[in-house]
């Protein structure tokens, strides 16, 4: 949002503007002694962004397609700022190119806006007669680099925005599904949902600007996934236009055994088949209780054990992350200053924990926890669970702390802009991981940074993790890795070689290229090896039969021979 941003204001210190949050409007003074503790950051020396670009290159789409669109009744445009934002998603390389050189490699030479399916057969065929490229563009919060045009590509390039695309087109209440067009942004779809009682509970990091094909073409998963499933679980049917047709199944009983079921070939697809226009979707009533929890450990070992036997006992909540001791001391930084009782309290709470119970604070990690469903379940579920942490060694540490860690989630992505301008790159990125390697995993990452920061003469810099997802098998662990960029040349091509290297050290401690981010360009390199050489083969054929021509050619997964 254009009104929520971190700033240094007159007085030095880092606020945080705008109402739509719970910290906005707040000054952050331990988070301001943070940033220039653990990072040496120089809060008088702001790097300003580059102006919003003024010229663009010109468009190579014909004439003659464009009157067909005309004529087709599809709205278009040639003009340079409608192509430039939606030329990039929110990787770390689109954000830097944009805010830090004020460049981007290739833009779109035209967008569209399709209002229905019908819109984007019209489209789709139209574009494969032309030989047109296609890239599909729901939210633009892709961090994987989906949406980006491939800087190499000789053909016309043409975005197709689905924000148009945003109606409920029906609800079933006896069966509970709802038929939703794809381009619906995920706060939109709640919404719509929650109007009429209901939800669909699918709540990713990102959902305030996400959308629901989005979702089905990553393969996403929500934070309240316990509850209510990660995307592939909450799927009915899904309606994908091809260069050859529509893939759709007419079926929507609850479990079809009729061979291989071709959703699965649309979710996880990144935009390199076709265009997810139409989703029906499992929805539940709205829960009559939602309530927080949080749990402080005296170390990140302790935290993870107590979440295994969590999911042993599968016993979760909606929501269970766990964050190390690294992030914990962040969000504790990201609290506003509060008046004499409060740092009263706060220094009662930090005696009991380090001289009462033995805890260390360069060590204890934190668990929030948020329950959803009827009064006596979520009140059962929380006994098991308080139950289980205080066998391992962990302590209840109330509500407040567990809805502040929640909404904080939304809070942490607006931290990147503030971040370039004084000379930090962060990002983030994700793994999943079976229980048994979870430890070894975030250690060796960990180290593996370091040895990489070290070498690179890089001496201030952030690398934290959490657990925010949980299986039976095992989990998810998220990574948070930034540094001062002070004497590199090529900050985003310094991250880019660390990253990497941690990422092949993932995938040698047992972990997978990607929990719910999904392929996109960036980690494209190792999907041969996560799906073995049949499997590209594969997919290559599902390629060559939806789309021939390859006009869903935005370079994701695999570049087809």
């Amino acid at each position: 949002y254009k009104d929520s941003r971190f700033l240094v204001n007159n007085r030095d210190i880092i606020e945080f503007t705008g109402s739509r949050y719970p910290i906005g409007q707040q000054e952050l003074p331990y988070f301001t002694e943070w940033v220039v503790k653990k990072l040496n950051v120089n809060l008088y020396e702001r790097k300003a962004p580059k102006d919003v670009p003024k010229e663009f290159p010109p468009s190579k789409a014909g004439q003659d397609f464009l009157d067909r669109l005309t004529e087709e009744g599809i709205s278009f445009s040639v003009d340079g700022m409608d192509r430039l934002v939606r030329s990039h998603g929110q990787t770390l390389h689109d954000i830097f190119n944009l805010r830090c050189s004020g460049t981007v490699e290739r833009i779109p030479d035209l967008v569209i806006w399709p209002d229905s399916h019908s819109a984007v057969e019209r489209a789709v065929r139209l574009a494969d007669e032309f030989n047109v490229v296609v890239i599909p563009y729901g939210g633009g919060t892709s961090v994987s680099g989906s949406v980006t045009c491939p800087s190499g590509e000789q053909r016309v390039v043409m975005a197709m925005d689905t924000s148009q695309m945003n109606r409920l087109l029906w609800l079933n209440r006896e069966n509970l599904t709802a038929c939703v067009e794809a381009g619906i942004i995920g706060q939109d779809l709640e919404r719509e949902l929650q109007s009429r009682g209901f939800t669909c509970g699918h709540e990713p990091d990102s959902y305030e600007f996400s959308s629901l094909g989005g979702w089905v073409a990553t393969r996403a998963s929500g934070m309240k996934k316990n509850t209510y499933g990660n995307i592939e679980d909450l799927i009915v049917k899904v309606r994908m236009v091809t260069p050859c047709g529509v893939l759709d199944k007419p079926c929507q009983g609850p479990r079809v055994s009729s061979g291989p079921d071709f959703n699965h070939v649309i979710l996880g697809s990144e935009g390199t088949l076709g265009v997810v226009t139409e989703v029906v979707l499992k929805i539940r009533p709205l829960p009559r209780c939602k309530k927080y929890g949080s749990i402080v450990f005296p170390d990140f070992e302790t935290g993870v054990r107590c979440m295994r036997e969590v999911a042993r006992q599968r016993c979760q909540p909606a929501s269970i992350r766990l964050m190390d001791n690294e992030q914990f001391q962040f969000g504790q930084a990201l609290r506003p200053q509060t008046g004499y009782f409060g740092s009263l309290k706060e220094g009662l709470k930090k005696t009991f924990l380090t001289k009462l119970k033995g805890f260390s604070l360069d060590q204890v990690c934190v668990a929030t926890l948020l329950f959803e469903g009827d009064p006596e379940d979520v009140a059962n579920q929380e006994k098991r669970i308080y139950k289980i942490a205080t066998a391992v060694g962990g302590l209840a540490a109330g509500e407040t702390n567990g809805e502040r860690g929640y909404t904080l989630t939304f809070v942490i992505a607006y931290i990147r802009d503030l971040a370039l301008e004084y000379g930090v790159v962060a990002e983030s990125f994700e793994t999943s991981v079976p229980w048994d390697k979870t430890l070894m995993l975030c250690r060796n990452v960990k180290h593996r940074i370091d040895v990489e920061c070290k070498a690179l003469n890089i001496k201030h810099y952030l690398i934290s993790c959490r657990v925010t997802q949980t299986y039976d098998a095992g989990c998810c662990i998220y990574f948070y890795f930034g540094f001062n960029w002070e004497g590199q040349l090529d900050p985003v091509a310094t991250y880019e070689q660390i990253e990497e290297r941690a990422r092949d050290e993932i995938i040698a401690c047992g972990g997978s290229i990607s929990h719910h981010h999904g392929v996109g360009k960036m980690r494209r390199k190792w999907y041969p090896a996560q799906v073995s050489q049949l499997g590209v083969n594969l997919y290559d054929t599902f390629k060559r039969q939806l789309d021939p021509k390859n006009i869903f050619a935005n370079g994701s997964l695999h570049q087809p021979t």
